[in-house]
């Protein structure tokens, strides 16, 4: 199991509605992260910056990576779009942080 990590960031009025449009999450989303071995995921909003802290246990980085190819998680990005950073491609700004210190 890899833990993951990421930094993306919610337009500042958005807020309210990013955290909407997540719970709950799309039932077919939710089976897409499960197929590609995606467990324990969670989002944390900084209220002050407006940065979500993103992070997710996965079975490997292969798997992580299939994720963005499915048209579940092409039609999710189009459907969060306005609401956040993105790429051209719709896909979100993330930036992978790298873990310094894990307790078990």
């Amino acid at each position: 199991m890899i833990r993951k990590a990421f930094r993306m960031t919610v337009y500042p009025d958005r807020t309210e509605e990013y955290e909407d449009r997540h719970n709950p999450i799309w039932p077919e989303l939710a089976e897409v992260l499960h197929q590609h071995g995606v467990s324990n995921y969670s989002i944390f909003l900084d209220p002050q910056t407006n940065a979500l802290f993103g992070y997710a246990e996965v079975a490997s980085e292969a798997q992580w990576a299939a994720i963005a190819t499915t048209d579940t998680c092409r039609k999710w990005w189009k459907y969060m779009e306005p609401l956040m950073e993105t790429h051209p491609d719709g896909s979100p700004v993330s930036h992978d942080l790298r873990e310094v210190f894990h307790l078990d």
